[in-house]
């Protein structure tokens, strides 16, 4: 019986007769003799080694990771990012030091041998017996090489790396027969520029290039001696000989190089003696890797992109393809941000909202007509620190953002687009009461129809109690009534506003869907800031949907070709008429002249939006427009706990924020910054007439619609009265009553205006 160390294993000797027994038989092949099966050899033991002649003829190879750099929409570069910090450069752009260097301490005989260096097999396996432990191994660069293919094809499966570099005699069989492959393939310096290519050298720097710049801030081509000889030691043990940690041990491991490549005759003895005396002269670099190094504060924006990246079909059918893509890298993105945007959107949250703010902001501009992004950003920065956040607040739930927040009022010109589009007149007149409850019923879509409790019926008021109507549509948009919203929606049905939805790409940011219920007229359903300002987009381009893109080109670079990707585009389609989208243009022009958001507004630059405030003020916003630009501005507390009653923002106090009053200035500021030097562009509007107040009894004024005013056909508040045929059609102030309504019930209803329910609810 062979001896055994004490734990079953094999003596230092004894594994170094294996090891010889391979080198044998890989000398064997080299020579072309014919081989026994390896297991005839005692080398294969069941279940653990492939016969030599059984391994596939071609070793895979796949393309070396590399980094990828996302630029900008004018080739600024926006962030770099990597599963491993590569670049790949030819022999020729690799300094000649580090070429002899790594040739010296790996293998010094590499243009000698071929894929097995029998000499230095039997000089290690005496060495190692003298020494009883494994101190000098025998692996040719050829063979370092194949085994960091095989890491490489792990990729960062730590199962799979474990399998690449476990030290069996199965692996050293699979990494000889490849390495034969590649030596009659390749050539030396091919193998050698490889090699330097894809071994990693500690600091997260994998290939020479991407080590340079890690440890002395310069490129591989302008390594010094001394320099090269320190990379080239790292190889063996990037941790222990880590120099920016270890010094010593780096400094030591250095001039054991330098004195191997005197040795060798690569460099004299004088310059391996100075270059022992200089120091390290390390210049590091730290690792830039990932959204979290953009510049322009574009953290969200590269994150989102990345999102595209691996979610889009057109990058890869699979979830796998897909990031295994990503991963592999060497991709060069242009985007579509606009570098002007994107600055202009970063001064603006700056100065008026701080990162330590208890609420934050959250910003998208848009393109109208292409679908572009031209800028994303938030108020708390990219990053994992106190005050940062991971977090993209612009985007839906599936794409890196949150649960959305309710836009409030800014959903209700999708309303309006929505009843337009159904007939309603421009100048339609509702009684608009200060306070009342959800109408009902209401018809929703596949024949259903929503109904209020008539025991505890869903209720709604305007935000001031001075806010009682009548209002026409161009008044009641400009002061945000919300029961002059409510009145609509129950008129034209909830079907419209949500199929109106679709076509304006507007969704849930949490991918729900949009439920079938008359209280949507007010924003309660949780959007994206990049949903809002790109449905206002479609106004901005008179009634044209473009779904929104952020990248404009993909080139990917494996070894030394360069191929294009295709990439997703946007899709336009027609939400609504021309006519339709102009008058919206019209309404939203009046919020911003005369209306509740006259902070926003651009000055000579036309410009149209709608603000917004939720119920408790858990968030404000304000959605505008240029003919050339569309923005949607958010503040809020994301955790959805901060009312912003008795808050500070950015250094100024408010007793109550409202969408006018801290959105409207962010948006105004930033679309000022964006728009600078582009033309100034006038949107196509159409004449809204004036709808005024008349006397009891003279009719409609409602562009001939046959629905009795307000009249409520399905009914008026909570069910209580049918009202449809009796509705002020006749010029009856209120619908004629099916029991006694007790008294004062109805309150200051004076106009008549063929609005036929129109008082409010006691």
């Amino acid at each position: 019986m062979p001896n055994k160390r004490s734990g079953g294993g094999l003596s230092p000797t004894q594994q170094a007769a294996k090891f010889l027994g391979v080198s044998v038989l890989a000398g064997a092949v080299l020579a072309g003799i014919a081989l026994p099966a390896v297991g005839a050899l005692g080398l294969a033991a069941k279940g653990s080694v492939e016969s030599f002649d059984e391994l596939p003829a071609n070793m895979k190879t796949p393309p070396l990771s590399q980094r990828t750099t996302i630029l900008d929409a004018d080739g600024g570069q926006i962030a770099t990012v990597y599963s491993r910090d590569r670049t790949v450069v030819p022999l020729k752009d690799i300094s000649p030091y580090l070429q002899k260097a790594i040739v010296a301490i790996e293998d010094s005989r590499f243009y000698q041998h071929g894929a097995v260096d029998l000499k230095g097999v039997l000089r290690a396996l005496n060495k190692n017996a003298q020494t009883g432990g494994v101190s000098e191994g025998a692996s040719t660069l050829t063979q370092q090489y194949v085994k960091n293919v095989f890491v490489e094809e792990a990729g960062n499966d730590p199962t799979k790396v474990a399998q690449a570099t476990q030290q069996t005699i199965g692996r050293k069989i699979r990494e000889l027969k490849y390495a034969i492959q590649v030596e009659e393939e390749l050539g030396k310096k091919k193998i050698l520029e490889n090699y330097l290519n894809i071994t990693f050298f500690g600091q997260q720097a994998y290939g020479v290039e991407a080590a340079a710049q890690r440890y002395f801030s310069e490129s591989a081509k302008d390594l010094s001696l001394e320099q090269s000889a320190l990379l080239a030691g790292i190889v063996q043990s990037p941790s222990r000989y880590d120099p920016v940690n270890d010094e010593t041990e780096a400094t030591k491991r250095r001039n054991t190089v330098l004195q191997r490549m005197a040795a060798v005759g690569d460099i004299s003895r004088a310059q391996a003696a100075d270059a022992m005396k200089a120091p390290l002269g390390l210049k590091v670099s730290k690792p830039k890797n990932g959204c979290i190094t953009a510049v322009k504060g574009a953290g969200f924006f590269c994150d989102y992109v990345r999102e595209v990246f691996l979610t889009d079909p057109v990058f890869g059918k699979t979830k796998e393809q897909r990031a295994k893509i990503w991963n592999q890298g060497g991709l060069t993105i242009r985007t579509t941000m606009d570098p002007q945007a994107q600055n202009a959107a970063q001064r603006s949250i700056k100065e008026h909202v701080y990162k330590s703010d208890e609420v934050a902001t959250a910003v998208s501009l848009v393109q109208p007509g292409t679908g572009k992004i031209l800028a994303m950003g938030q108020s708390r920065p990219y990053g994992f620190k106190k005050n940062e956040t991971q977090i993209n607040l612009s985007v839906d739930q599936s794409m890196g953002g949150g649960m959305g927040y309710q836009p409030g009022s800014t959903f209700k010109p999708i309303v309006a687009a929505a009843a337009l589009e159904d007939g309603m007149p421009a100048n339609k007149v509702y009684s608009s009461p200060y306070q009342m409850a959800y109408p009902s019923p209401v018809s929703a879509c596949d024949g259903k129809r929503w109904v209020n409790d008539p025991n505890t019926p869903a209720k709604l008021e305007n935000e001031n109690s001075s806010e009682v109507g009548p209002y026409d549509m161009r008044e009641a948009t400009a002061k945000s009534v919300n029961t002059y919203y409510v009145q609509m929606i129950s008129d034209i049905g909830i079907c419209p506003v949500t199929t109106m939805s679709k076509k304006m790409g507007v969704v849930r940011a949490d991918g729900d869907k949009m439920p079938q219920v008359p209280s949507i007229a007010l924003g309660t359903q949780e959007m994206s800031p990049l949903t809002m300002a790109n449905a206002y987009a479609t106004f901005a381009s008179r009634g044209m949907h473009c779904t929104p893109v952020a990248i404009e080109s993909v080139s990917r670079r494996v070894g030394d070709k360069t191929s294009s990707l295709g990439v997703p585009k946007s899709t336009c389609s027609r939400a609504m008429s021309e006519n339709t989208a102009d008058t919206i243009n019209a309404l939203l022009k009046g919020v911003v002249e005369d209306g509740t958001g006259t902070k926003a507004g651009l000055g000579s630059r036309p410009s149209a939006g709608k603000t917004g405030t939720t119920d408790e003020r858990y968030a404000a916003w304000f959605v505008g427009y240029t003919p050339n630009m569309a923005g949607a501005v958010w503040v809020g507390d994301p955790a959805h706990k901060r009312k912003m009653s008795g808050i500070t923002i950015g250094g100024r106090s408010y007793g109550k924020v409202f969408g006018g009053e801290v959105p409207g200035p962010i948006w105004r500021d930033m679309m000022s910054g964006a728009l600078q030097g582009k033309p100034v562009e006038n949107f196509n509007t159409v004449h809204i007439p004036d709808s005024k107040p008349r006397d009891r009894g003279d009719g409609d004024d409602d562009g001939g619609r046959d629905d009795g005013g307000n009249g409520d056909d399905d009914g008026f508040i909570g069910g209580l009265v049918g009202g449809g045929n009796n509705g002020g059609g006749g010029g009856e102030p209120f619908p004629t009553p099916s029991f006694s309504i007790p008294e004062g019930f109805f309150r200051g209803q004076t106009n008549g205006g063929g609005n036929g329910n129109g008082g409010r609810f006691g």
